[in-house]
């Protein structure tokens, strides 16, 4: 069992909802902060936690971001992170997993279960060892206080329904921390 963090640069955590149960909205959080307990041999033994900075959510849409900012939603004043903690972690076929765990947003923890996949395994002297994984799963988003429900025309503008999907490559921390005494070797002496 070794402890691993998430690569900043190759880590996206995404999310998209239906807008009048017609187009799909999708939208990321800029910043993200994880790291993990990971035992390659038995994933089943690992752990994962995530920390979301609420305003870094991005849509492509200034004013539709500051909605998902406000009180309607996110209440970022309020609420300036959302966490997630891995509570089971149970495998669904060959490089296959089911992850439970602790979703906290606005306040408001429900536990969530996402579909995860191994994408590979890669260790390289400049790089570090490194595991990339996929997660997907939905949850409702009035589960966890974001109950702006108004309709037009019999439809939400906004759906319950919010299809989460993170992709992310995790740094055995050691490599980590090489990597950065490395980088910071090279500033120093260039």
């Amino acid at each position: 069992m070794g402890t691993w963090k998430f690569d900043p640069y190759h880590t996206q955590v995404e999310f998209s909802a239906k807008h009048l149960g017609m187009m799909t909205v999708r939208g990321h959080f800029a910043e993200v902060a994880a790291t993990g307990e990971i035992d390659v041999e038995h994933p089943e033994r690992s752990r994962v936690e995530a920390t979301i900075n609420t305003a870094s959510i991005k849509t492509h849409n200034e004013q539709r971001d500051n909605d998902l900012r406000s009180s309607n939603f996110l209440g970022i004043e309020s609420h300036p992170t959302m966490t997630f903690k891995s509570t089971k972690i149970e495998p669904a076929g060959a490089d296959r997993y089911t992850m439970t765990g602790d979703l906290t947003i606005k306040g408001n923890t429900r536990p969530v279960t996402l579909k995860v996949v191994k994408y590979g395994e890669f260790s390289d002297p400049n790089m570090g060892h490194r595991i990339g994984y996929a997660a997907e799963g939905k949850i409702n988003r009035n589960d966890f206080g974001l109950n702006f429900d108004m309709v037009l025309d019999g439809k939400f503008i906004v759906s319950k329904e919010i299809q989460i999907n993170i992709e992310g490559e995790l740094v055995e921390a050691a490599d980590a921390e090489g990597e950065a005494k490395s980088e910071a070797a090279a500033k120093a002496s260039g």
